[in-house]
């Protein structure tokens, strides 16, 4: 499967090499691509799936500015809402970016995923605790796209789990502006969220 992201940041980055050890082809967009990346257009031009690891405050007007040519296409919404300088959550109220990120482009396969996962654990060595698999959660109200990106979490090493509709975002990025706590009060980010369900 061809994937892209747009960013090339960490989060970008290791989960992008993630997806090439799976056997899939990666992009990277960026506003000024180097010699290894491409342009936004060109990176959502090659991707079936396309990856949004961008600063938050950016992506109304990145989505905006593409949002016809992501017709059609698996969106992923990997963005929490924070303060890039302390990493504090913005709260949204009744809302959630994943829900933003839908509203802005209704004619796309909005899917919110992987934004729970810390870069540092985007690695095979460090994707299970103790024999548990890092639970990565997917909502989306397109169904077959949420299956789409649940097969490739799974792929890569990571236990996907499919949370329900877009609505659910609000509670994925609640766990993720929760990780980041944890994290800044001394937990670092070595470590990650599991969901152990008994079959």
């Amino acid at each position: 499967m061809n994937i892209s992201f747009i960013g090339a940041g960490n989060v970008a980055s290791s989960l992008g090499n993630l997806f090439e050890k799976a056997g899939h082809t990666v992009k990277y967009g960026t506003q000024n691509p180097n010699e290894y990346q491409l342009s936004v257009a060109d990176a959502i031009s090659f991707g079936e799936v396309v990856c949004f690891a961008i600063p938050f405050s950016a992506m109304t007007e990145v989505l905006t500015a593409n949002k016809e040519h992501l017709k059609g296409k698996i969106v992923v919404d990997i963005t929490n809402a924070i303060n890039i300088a302390d990493w504090s959550p913005l709260f949204l109220g009744e809302d959630s970016g994943g829900e933003q990120t839908a509203r802005l482009l209704p004619e796309s396969r909005v899917v919110k995923a992987f934004n729970t996962i810390f870069a540092d654990v985007m690695k095979p060595e460090k994707q299970s605790f103790d024999g548990q698999k890092l639970t990565a959660f997917v909502a989306s109200d397109d169904l077959d796209a949420a299956n789409v990106i649940k097969q490739l979490t799974d792929e890569i090493g990571f236990s996907g789990l499919i949370v329900g509709g877009i609505k659910n975002a609000r509670h994925i990025e609640a766990i993720a502006h929760l990780n980041i706590s944890i994290a800044l009060a001394g937990g670092g980010t070595d470590a990650g969220f599991t969901y152990f369900q008994r079959k």
